[in-house]
């Protein structure tokens, strides 16, 4: 479907991506999400087939060497690092995939619909609720929604971009946060079982087992489908790391597809070149 305007990272309407989505699926095809932190990731990751790049905060500290769990911690303006990645880095690459804003929903200085507004009118297609009070747990959490700045406040934005004609993408944690977020009107929901094992900076150990992560997922989708059936289900963390672990997924579940983010970006970095600089240092001088 052609976009509906010229040039590089130019955004698409809501349902422009939605109908995106559903090309993919009705070729019988997994619908591949990934996180971009940098231009040159955001470039390589749409030569690669991505059906959608999704921009992090937490994209900036991966790509620096540090944990993806730094990007919920308070080092830095999540949202405005968001827009900066966008502005000066993604967007101006991006040929022709639709592009998506992670906004920190529950920032409590943001007007939210002024913020959605320049999201918007930066060139993004979408929102996604990155970060997310959704893989918060414990005391902290209900300390978080008791003083305003709790998971309901992401759910508010949501239906807030739903009006504002943006896709959503949204994460959650639990079955009943995928039925808030169907009722607000979210496109796509990503089931999060927990932050991606592997590589030099990933956990070492996975929050679940694959079997609890199929049936988390399953249970996820299954409270969103009963809202709207029409919403698109994607797979994401944990041990659902590699093409083969998301193979497992989509066999053992409905899920439409997966999200990657440490798993794609950060991984494929990793590896490629610590491989391409030791083929390097394999070489010996000519005597």
């Amino acid at each position: 479907m052609p976009n509906q305007w010229t040039g590089k990272g130019n955004p698409y309407t809501r349902q422009e991506v939605r109908d995106r989505l559903q090309n993919t699926i009705n070729q019988q095809k997994a619908i591949i999400a990934a996180g971009a932190g940098t231009g040159i990731s955001a470039k390589f990751i749409e030569k690669g087939g991505a059906d959608l790049i999704i921009i992090y905060n937490s994209g900036r500290f991966r790509m620096a060497g540090h944990g993806s769990s730094a990007g919920m911690m308070a080092y830095g303006d999540a949202n405005a690092e968001a827009l900066s990645i966008g502005e000066y880095e993604v967007l101006p690459v991006v040929e022709e995939v639709p592009v998506i804003c992670g906004v920190y929903g529950s920032d409590p200085r943001r007007r939210m619909w002024h913020h959605l507004l320049k999201v918007r009118d930066m060139g993004f297609s979408g929102i996604n609720n990155f970060p997310t009070q959704s893989i918060v747990d414990g005391h902290f959490r209900q300390v978080l929604e008791e003083t305003g700045m709790g998971f309901d406040k992401e759910v508010e934005m949501v239906r807030l971009a739903s009006k504002m004609d943006l896709f959503s993408i949204v994460y959650v944690g639990k079955p009943e946060e995928a039925a808030q977020m169907a009722e607000a009107g979210a496109d796509a929901i990503i089931a999060h079982v927990g932050t991606t094992v592997g590589g030099s900076i990933g956990v070492v150990e996975a929050s679940c087992s694959m079997d609890e992560a199929i049936e988390r997922s399953q249970a996820i989708m299954d409270a969103g489908k009963a809202i709207n059936p029409d919403i698109f289900f994607l797979a994401h963390g944990g041990p659902v790391n590699t093409p083969e672990d998301v193979r497992v997924i989509l066999d053992k579940t409905d899920m439409h597809g997966f999200v990657g983010a440490s798993s794609l970006e950060r991984m494929g970095v990793e590896q490629s070149l610590t491989d391409l600089t030791r083929r390097f240092k394999a070489l010996t001088l000519n005597k």
